[in-house]
């Protein structure tokens, strides 16, 4: 008897209907055999109209209170869908985060799981039921709630699978799987049935929404298979594993965009040893996650220093930064919201050479310039002109030859 964690995003619980559905999904598995723990999100746009409701209060709103608040959806959302099983005959109960014992650190808003007390799941899978999980939360050992961050379900789902050796996490979500770009800006884009951890993370972190970065860290980290499939069909999906040798003979796997970065540019800055230490402490005190890093030394023993944040997160940022310009002794900063970052992952990238130069030259031709560039063994990026964001993606998927044709 196999034991398998299936999670289920906000928009496969939209409604009434689509709950409905996703019980008989569930019902379907538990029949042939399996145990079953089921991770559901908050239903389709609550998270937003959480936030937009908070932000009709204040404009600053407490962290602490913002995870109180943004816990309430996942909670509605599972005693749903364990009252839809329930009505189709199967034995079902429902948890939140802390029920079952999910112990986060003190970071609100975006805490790291921990530990996970499994013993309340597997008493309950014992006595025949499915357990359904609220995704995206846990608590201190204080008992304080907290939230996971964006897509913290699909972390507390694969989170779950490795405490609870699951032979399987399936992510379901409303596509059929990983492609090689947005299908929504590249029209031949193809689905991919299988990719290794390292190329789903670097996606996943560079834009590619389909799963959340952490979550895939953690399932490399401890080897859980993650399938994410459609929750609308029975599609095969695309499974996210440990690599092969063959994969290395695909030179890129795919595109990514995120829009959803700005540059901060600080000029003038001191060149002393430690005073972009100093910077950046600014910046990891106030829990900011910084991106790409580009130092310009100039003539006049002072550089200029870029970097990409999270917009989410560019409020904190500038307020770290504002003080870090009187604290060094810079002559000031300036703000981009108006980037996009553009990336083609693959780990062929580590036996090939020549794809910087293909990258750059697609991006050419396409009369498109080039802002700031970052690498890896299995990644480029570039920071661009937001306006520009899709024709690049299009040109790039293009020119390395990823369409279904």
């Amino acid at each position: 008897m196999a034991l398998i964690v299936q999670k289920f995003g906000g928009s496969s619980v939209a409604n009434p209907e689509r709950i409905k559905k996703v019980a008989e999904r569930v019902v379907e598995t538990k029949n042939k055999g399996n145990r079953l723990v089921v991770v559901v999100s908050a239903l389709g746009d609550t998270t937003d109209e959480l936030i937009d409701l908070a932000a009709q209060i204040t404009d600053k709103p407490i962290d602490r209170e913002m995870d109180m608040l943004l816990a309430t959806g996942e909670q509605i959302s599972v005693a749903l869908l364990a009252m839809a099983i329930h009505k189709l005959g199967v034995k079902a109960i429902s948890f939140t985060g802390p029920q079952v014992g999910i112990y986060t650190d003190t970071t609100h808003r975006k805490a790291r799981i921990v530990k996970i007390n499994t013993d309340r799941i597997t008493k309950a899978l014992g006595q025949g039921y499915v357990v359904i999980v609220a995704g995206f939360q846990g608590q201190t050992s204080d008992n304080e709630i907290t939230t996971l961050g964006r897509g913290g379900s699909d972390l507390t789902a694969v989170a779950l699978a490795t405490v609870l050796r699951a032979k399987v996490c399936e992510i379901y979500t409303d596509v059929d799987g990983v492609y090689t770009a947005d299908p929504r800006i590249a029209k031949d884009a193809k689905k991919l049935d299988i990719i290794s951890y390292d190329e789903m993370l670097e996606l996943a972190s560079l834009g590619a929404q389909v799963m959340q970065a952490r979550s895939v860290e953690m399932g490399k980290k401890y080897d859980m298979p993650i399938l994410v499939r459609n929750s609308m069909n029975h599609s095969s999906g695309t499974l996210i594993t440990k690599e092969v040798k063959s994969m290395e003979d695909v030179l890129v796997r795919g595109v990514a965009l995120n829009t959803n970065e700005a540059k901060v540019t600080i000029f003038g800055v001191p060149d002393k040893p430690g005073v972009a230490a100093r910077i950046f402490k600014r910046l990891a005190d106030s829990h900011v996650n910084v991106d790409m890093i580009i130092q310009n030394k100039t003539k006049t023993n002072t550089t200029d220093i870029s970097f990409t944040v999270f917009k989410s997160e560019l409020k904190t940022s500038l307020a770290a930064v504002q003080a870090a310009v009187k604290e060094v002794g810079a002559k000031g900063m300036i703000c981009d919201e108006k980037i996009a970052k553009v990336s083609v992952v693959g780990v062929g990238m580590r036996s090939h050479s020549g794809v910087a130069s293909k990258m750059f030259g697609a991006l050419a031709k396409n009369r498109i310039n080039i802002d700031m560039i970052s690498t890896s063994e299995i990644k480029i990026s570039c920071v661009i002109e937001s306006k520009h964001g899709k024709k690049a993606v299009q040109s790039l998927h293009r020119e390395f030859g990823l369409g279904r044709n």
